[in-house]
């Protein structure tokens, strides 16, 4: 058999923060602000997604920085009560412009009605956007107050939110791993991803900082638009708060994996079996390998390092990478 990769073998990784909010919508710093302040944390990449208003800011790229047209769409439950909105349901989606040439600085893009309970509607609302060029992303179930009813029959999704920082600050409701694997076992075929959800308002200094501890290594041939968003849509990336996946790929029937230093190297299936490699006591680990039997329905790779921090990659149909496999013997 030949080699499948995991995240491709050639290309640079490219740090992107994915979910991040200005003064545009209800953050507190300029866009101009966020770039400083990324591009000092080793970003090269913001998607700038305010509050159901489409920006884009392609006179903040360069050389070193690009920056993503995007916006947050919101579709809430209503209620009359003024003191409702902590228990009230919501979808948020952000949207990922492929082709922002096509459009002004600030075009007047659709935004959705508040039809929390019609999936029917959300689902055409997604397909519409998908239609003018839109990646869209499922964002924060368990910060939503959602669950496997509210999004199992979600359609056109390009991804959801594996972890999201902001609310990991909210209420410990960042990481939801658990929601990522109940959406692929009901046949949609999504990506994952790490984000900020940024607003910035308490001080870089604070442990309530809500910058630089979700994020997306984009491995792309250049930090060109057009490179970088086909990198995104072909799953091109992995996901972390921390820890590096520095190869994953199959090769005669073996996953092989090599990361930073970690504790814990574990492969998530569609079933409950998995592969697992754990480091002894006190040490760690930064490579391992996986028999693979192409039963796996599919398959995830998701790390742990000493400090209790995560990263993954996407999950990868087993049947697409065997057929993949076999045609590049």
């Amino acid at each position: 058999m030949g080699t499948f990769y995991l995240l491709p073998k050639e290309g640079t990784f490219y740090k992107a923060n994915l979910h991040c909010h200005t003064v545009v919508s209800d953050g507190d710093l300029t866009p101009e602000q966020v770039k400083e302040a990324y591009m000092g944390q080793g970003y090269s990449i913001v998607a700038f997604t305010d509050h159901n208003k489409y920006c884009k800011h392609e006179e903040l790229n360069d050389e070193g920085f690009l920056s993503i047209a995007a916006y947050e769409a919101n579709i809430d439950q209503f209620s009359p009560h003024e003191d409702a909105w902590p228990s009230l349901k919501v979808y948020h989606f952000n949207f990922y412009d492929k082709y922002p040439e096509r459009r002004e600085k600030e075009e007047k893009i659709p935004m959705p009605l508040r039809r929390y309970n019609d999936i029917e509607y959300i689902n055409g609302y997604i397909d519409l956007m998908k239609t003018e060029g839109f990646l869209a992303c499922y964002n924060h179930p368990y910060w939503s107050l959602q669950n496997y009813e509210d999004y199992k029959d979600l359609r056109g999704l390009w991804g959801m939110e594996i972890y999201n920082h902001g609310c990991e600050h909210d209420g410990l409701y960042g990481f939801h791993p658990q929601s990522y694997d109940e959406m692929l076992r009901t046949g949609q075929r999504i990506f994952t991803v790490a984000t900020d959800d940024n607003h910035n308002r308490e001080p870089f200094d604070s442990p309530l900082c809500d910058s630089f501890g979700g994020f997306v290594m984009v491995k792309a041939g250049s930090l060109d638009y057009s490179a970088v968003m086909e990198a995104l849509e072909k799953g091109d990336f992995y996901f972390s708060m921390g820890p590096e996946i520095k190869e994953a790929y199959i090769r005669d029937n073996r996953l092989v994996v090599k990361t930073s230093p970690v504790e814990k190297i574990f492969v998530i299936q569609e079933g409950r079996d998995c592969y697992k490699k754990l480091a002894p006591i006190g040490e760690c680990i930064t490579e391992a390998e996986f028999e693979i039997t192409g039963r796996e329905g599919y398959i995830r790779v998701e790390i742990r390092d000493g400090k209790g921090l995560y990263a993954g990659t996407n999950a990868f149909w087993m049947d697409k990478v065997m057929a993949a496999l076999a045609e590049s013997e």
